[in-house]
């Protein structure tokens, strides 16, 4: 038994050193080539250089640790798996009548560690930290001072929606904007309005040239002309403007509360907060999976030595990417709810997973 648990500590240590190590090495790879791109950006908008180093990079490195562990997890598993089948050391431990069995329990356990530490940082620490990166992103790199958005459409609460033609972030108004009170399919009430503009102040819309009609089950009807009006509803100036990055930066309940807002009023963007959620919680399972294929592919000596083991690992790794970013595309194209399609690289890999490691226990 004490043999056993000096086994299961001398695998852990030398996946979870190696795995740190080669995580540290490729994230300082990373930001120098990140600093050298957008250097330029920060001397021309002259970003001070405590927010550089405190509010951009300091917020930067645990988004790609995880970004990174699923993959570095793979490799790191490959590479000193190699070498201990290289050196003859699986040999030497299951000639101790350990099984192959028992002797991955300690890469289980380990995989599901890191898998639970990326989980923790999915659900806690990468949105806090992502809110100070993209905002200072905004501000130093990707500056945009004016934009519009037409044509938008949306059920702010059961029955009332709001149509807005176009929407000027140079000044924060929205033309053409209308709102209807329905019952069913009647239509109850109509506001409309030339232009509404976001007052910050009361935290609601200044609306002028206003036209409200109350429609009656009669043949009369009700209109009112107004220059301008107040009115405070259920959208806000940044409901306009939630996408990919927006998401990145909310905690699993804002992401949840986000989610069912958006479903509610049929607003097209609310994919990104759904990939978002299903990403965050399919990621940390991919360590175990990807372990497991590791280890198996990895545990026999081979006659070319460990390069080949890291050949196919790395090709294995990228082609796990792949299928994760396809699988996105099959939500932006309305192929595949998020919940099936994030899910589906896993559920790939699982199978080839329980067929190497069948083939490796023989």
């Amino acid at each position: 038994m004490e043999g056993i648990r000096k086994i299961d500590w001398y695998i852990s240590k030398k996946f979870i050193t190696t795995f740190f190590l080669s995580l540290l090495l490729i994230i300082v790879i990373v930001i120098i080539f990140d600093l050298s791109e957008k250097i330029d950006y920060f001397v021309k908008n002259e970003a001070p250089l405590k927010a550089i180093v405190f509010d951009y990079y300091a917020n930067y490195i645990p988004y790609l640790v995880n970004m990174f562990a699923s993959l570095f997890v793979f490799i790191t598993v490959i590479f000193f798996t190699s070498r201990m089948a290289a050196n003859s050391e699986i040999i030497a431990i299951l000639s101790c009548g350990v099984s192959f069995h028992r002797m991955m329990v300690p890469y289980i356990v380990t995989a599901a560690l890191i898998g639970l530490f990326s989980l923790g940082l999915n659900l806690y620490v990468i949105p806090k930290s992502n809110a100070t990166r993209v905002e200072f992103e905004a501000k130093f790199i990707k500056r945009h001072n004016s934009y519009n958005l037409r044509n938008i459409h949306y059920q702010i609460s059961p029955g009332t929606f709001v149509y807005i033609e176009s929407f000027s972030r140079w000044n924060n108004t929205a033309y053409k904007f209308t709102i209807e009170d329905m019952d069913g399919h009647r239509l109850l009430r109509k506001v409309s309005a030339e232009s509404a503009a976001w007052d910050t102040t009361m935290d609601g819309w200044h609306l002028r040239k206003v036209i409200t009609r109350d429609y009656t089950s009669g043949l009369k009807d009700n209109v009112r002309y107004q220059d301008q009006v107040d009115t405070v509803i259920a959208l806000k100036i940044k409901d306009l403007f939630n996408n990919e990055k927006t998401v990145e930066t909310l905690t699993i309940g804002q992401l949840n509360e986000l989610i069912a807002t958006q479903r509610m009023r049929g607003d097209a963007n609310v994919m990104y907060a759904a990939i978002e959620r299903q990403r965050r919680l399919t990621m940390p399972f991919s360590a175990i999976i990807l372990t497991i294929i590791g280890v198996s592919l990895s545990a026999r000596k081979r006659r070319g030595g460990i390069g080949w083991n890291i050949g196919i690992g790395i090709g294995l790794a990228f082609s796990y990417i792949f299928f994760l970013r396809m699988s996105e595309m099959f939500v932006y194209t309305d192929t595949l709810p998020p919940g099936i399609a994030l899910w589906l690289p896993n559920l790939l890999f699982t199978v080839v997973a329980a067929f190497l490691y069948r083939r490796a226990c023989k």
